[in-house]
Protein backbone atom coordinates (compact mmCIF):
# COMPACT_ATOMS: atom_id res chain seq x y z
CA UNK A 1 0.00 0.00 0.00
CA UNK A 2 1.53 3.39 -0.78
CA UNK A 3 1.43 6.29 1.59
CA UNK A 4 0.35 10.02 -0.56
CA UNK A 5 1.79 11.57 3.00
CA UNK A 6 5.92 11.09 3.91
CA UNK A 7 6.45 9.45 7.31
CA UNK A 8 6.48 12.03 9.10
CA UNK A 9 5.04 14.81 7.87
CA UNK A 10 7.47 17.18 6.72
CA UNK A 11 6.93 20.65 8.56
CA UNK A 12 8.33 24.07 7.91
CA UNK A 13 10.66 24.60 11.16
CA UNK A 14 10.27 29.00 11.46
CA UNK A 15 6.09 27.69 11.47
CA UNK A 16 6.95 25.31 13.83
CA UNK A 17 8.61 28.27 15.99
CA UNK A 18 6.17 30.97 15.15
CA UNK A 19 3.46 28.31 16.12
CA UNK A 20 5.18 27.30 19.79
CA UNK A 21 5.92 31.24 20.87
CA UNK A 22 2.19 32.20 19.76
CA UNK A 23 1.65 29.43 22.23
CA UNK A 24 3.88 30.69 24.74
CA UNK A 25 2.76 33.95 24.50
CA UNK A 26 -1.47 32.69 25.04
CA UNK A 27 -0.50 30.71 28.19
CA UNK A 28 1.34 34.04 29.68
CA UNK A 29 -0.86 35.98 28.73
CA UNK A 30 -3.79 33.66 30.12
CA UNK A 31 -1.26 33.27 33.47
CA UNK A 32 -0.47 36.94 33.91
CA UNK A 33 -4.65 37.89 33.63
CA UNK A 34 -5.44 35.15 36.47
CA UNK A 35 -3.09 35.94 39.21
CA UNK A 36 -3.23 39.91 38.16
CA UNK A 37 -6.25 40.63 37.20
CA UNK A 38 -6.70 44.79 36.01
CA UNK A 39 -7.74 46.93 38.94
CA UNK A 40 -11.05 47.71 37.84
CA UNK A 41 -12.03 43.80 37.47
CA UNK A 42 -12.45 41.92 40.55
CA UNK A 43 -12.46 38.19 40.35
CA UNK A 44 -15.80 36.63 40.05
CA UNK A 45 -15.38 33.72 42.77
CA UNK A 46 -13.37 33.09 45.41
CA UNK A 47 -10.32 30.43 45.30
CA UNK A 48 -11.78 26.84 46.27
CA UNK A 49 -9.25 26.40 48.78
CA UNK A 50 -9.70 29.11 50.90
CA UNK A 51 -10.65 27.68 54.51
CA UNK A 52 -11.11 31.18 56.21
CA UNK A 53 -13.36 34.01 55.66
CA UNK A 54 -14.13 37.17 57.71
CA UNK A 55 -17.95 37.89 58.04
CA UNK A 56 -17.88 40.91 55.63
CA UNK A 57 -20.80 42.83 58.34
CA UNK A 58 -18.33 42.88 60.78
CA UNK A 59 -17.07 45.68 62.19
CA UNK A 60 -13.52 47.68 61.88
CA UNK A 61 -13.24 48.22 65.58
CA UNK A 62 -13.93 44.45 65.95
CA UNK A 63 -11.70 42.66 63.75
CA UNK A 64 -8.81 45.49 65.28
CA UNK A 65 -9.42 44.23 68.85
CA UNK A 66 -9.25 40.67 67.49
CA UNK A 67 -6.15 41.43 65.75
CA UNK A 68 -4.35 42.72 68.75
CA UNK A 69 -5.35 40.14 70.84
CA UNK A 70 -4.03 37.61 68.44
CA UNK A 71 -0.74 39.24 68.01
CA UNK A 72 -0.48 39.26 71.91
CA UNK A 73 -1.01 35.41 71.83
CA UNK A 74 2.03 34.74 68.92
CA UNK A 75 4.25 37.16 71.01
CA UNK A 76 3.35 35.06 74.03
CA UNK A 77 4.19 32.05 72.08
CA UNK A 78 7.22 32.94 70.80
CA UNK A 79 8.75 34.21 74.59
CA UNK A 80 7.78 31.08 75.90
CA UNK A 81 9.58 29.18 73.06
CA UNK A 82 12.51 31.50 73.10
CA UNK A 83 12.79 30.38 77.01
CA UNK A 84 13.21 26.84 75.72
CA UNK A 85 15.96 27.14 72.77
CA UNK A 86 19.32 28.22 72.47
CA UNK A 87 21.29 29.96 70.54
CA UNK A 88 20.22 30.89 66.82
CA UNK A 89 16.48 29.80 67.47
CA UNK A 90 16.53 32.10 70.22
CA UNK A 91 17.42 34.82 68.37
CA UNK A 92 14.12 33.89 65.90
CA UNK A 93 11.56 32.96 68.59
CA UNK A 94 12.53 36.27 70.72
CA UNK A 95 12.38 38.57 66.60
CA UNK A 96 9.22 36.91 65.96
CA UNK A 97 7.92 37.95 69.42
CA UNK A 98 9.58 41.72 68.97
CA UNK A 99 7.73 41.56 65.71
CA UNK A 100 4.43 40.65 66.94
CA UNK A 101 4.89 43.10 69.61
CA UNK A 102 5.52 45.92 66.97
CA UNK A 103 2.25 45.01 65.05
CA UNK A 104 0.24 44.92 67.64
CA UNK A 105 1.51 48.51 68.71
CA UNK A 106 0.34 49.66 65.25
CA UNK A 107 -2.89 47.87 65.65
CA UNK A 108 -3.66 49.55 68.70
CA UNK A 109 -2.88 52.82 67.53
CA UNK A 110 -5.26 52.12 64.08
CA UNK A 111 -7.81 51.03 67.02
CA UNK A 112 -7.48 54.53 69.10
CA UNK A 113 -8.03 56.24 65.77
CA UNK A 114 -10.54 54.25 64.72
CA UNK A 115 -12.25 55.30 68.19
CA UNK A 116 -11.19 59.03 67.85
CA UNK A 117 -13.26 59.25 64.68
CA UNK A 118 -16.49 57.41 66.30
CA UNK A 119 -16.31 60.17 68.82
CA UNK A 120 -15.62 62.57 66.74
CA UNK A 121 -18.77 61.97 65.10
CA UNK A 122 -21.12 61.76 68.25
Amino acid sequence: MFKVTPNPPETDPDFQAALEAEKLSEAADRALSHYFPPPHEKPAKRRKFQLFTVSPDIGTEALLANASEDLLSISAIAADLADGVEGSRRSVALALSRMADGVHLLVERALDHHEALAQAKV
